[in-house]
């Protein structure tokens, strides 16, 4: 009994050196520093998991289990982290938990409105709020952007900064990397679109990314807006519709939606929305500018995040019927 008692000791022993000397024994970061982005959605598992293969800790399970032990993974604070010298576990997870990081970070999402991009900015604590309290107009007034509709014109994407930058310069660095995303779309286009304008791709690339998540149906969908176009069919897109109810919109539209008229209704009015309905990224952009060779002018959700596409009115109907009609009668 002895000798068993000794050998569970010598192993709770081994097991605590081990422990300990992955959580404090120092670890040589790279010669100029290690860097480590950590997003707003980005998980403990996640960080942990980045740092030990990239050599900056030894151990990601253990990190893991003692960040949640000490509730270290419920506190991290998004930014780019600069890890410089030699650092131990217990270092960097103080410093994720302090939650200085050298440069902060911003998270727009493709398809967000103007609206949700000024909330985002508004709420982020590392951002000096200088336009917080401007209206849309003098916000672009302020970009010398005076008279331009602001929807659509910011590229979404994660952007660091240095805590306490104005969300001015933010707003102006996001609306010329969405210049230079759209400028690059445009040159790439194919040149028999009905496009007149590197803005008229824009809308057309706001509607694609509203209309569909999916990765693989984007360029059908840009396919099928243009034989409409193309043919003096109207877009017939719901999102347009939703966002010119505006703060009508309660969360579903019925038919006397679709027949309300406004200037984004493309049930009732043929052609573009006058501007973009949301911010698009790059696949949406790309999309616009290279949209799929088809015959196809109809497409219905199937109700797993793809579409079924159609080429005539009566294959739509049916279309209709297997994946919208049917589900309701479920």
């Amino acid at each position: 009994m002895k000798k068993i008692f000794r050998l569970l000791l010598l192993l709770l022993l081994g097991a605590a050196a081990w422990l300990a000397w992955n959580a404090l024994s120092p670890v040589a970061m790279p010669d100029g520093g290690y860097k480590l982005l950590v997003g707003p959605n980005r998980t403990m598992k996640q960080i942990a998991h980045a740092l030990e293969k990239d050599g900056a800790i030894r151990s990601s399970q253990l990190m893991v289990a003692l960040s949640r032990l000490s509730g270290a993974d419920r506190k991290v604070k998004a930014g780019l982290y600069r890890l410089e010298g030699r650092q131990s576990m217990l270092d960097v997870l103080d410093r994720l938990v302090q939650g200085h990081p050298d440069e902060a970070s911003l998270t727009s999402i493709e398809g967000w409105t103007f609206r949700q991009l000024r909330q985002a900015m508004d709420r982020n604590p590392d951002i000096k709020h200088d336009s917080q309290k401007m209206s849309d107009a003098a916000l672009m007034e302020k970009l010398d952007l005076a008279g331009i509709n602001p929807e659509g014109l910011f590229f979404p994407s994660t952007y660091l900064f240095t805590p306490g930058s104005s969300d001015i310069d933010l707003f102006r660095q996001a609306f010329t990397t969405m210049a230079q995303q759209l400028e690059a779309a445009w040159s790439a286009r194919r040149t028999d679109l009905p496009y007149r304008t590197p803005y008229e791709l824009l809308i057309m690339a706001s509607l694609i990314e509203k209309e569909t998540s999916s990765e693989a149906d984007r360029p059908m969908v840009a396919g099928v807006f243009v034989n409409r176009l193309k043919k003096g069919m109207r877009l017939q897109t719901d999102p347009s519709v939703i966002y010119g109810m505006g703060k009508g919109y309660q969360g579903s539209i019925g038919k006397a939606d679709l027949r309300r008229d406004t200037p984004y209704n493309t049930y009732t009015r043929a052609g573009l929305t006058p501007t973009p309905i949301s911010m698009p990224g790059k696949a949406a952009l790309y999309a616009a500018a290279q949209p799929a060779e088809t015959d196809a002018l109809y497409f219905v959700a199937r109700g797993d995040g793809s579409s079924q596409f159609s080429s005539t009115l009566d294959e739509h109907n049916q279309a209709v019927r297997k994946y919208i009609l049917k589900k309701g009668q479920q």
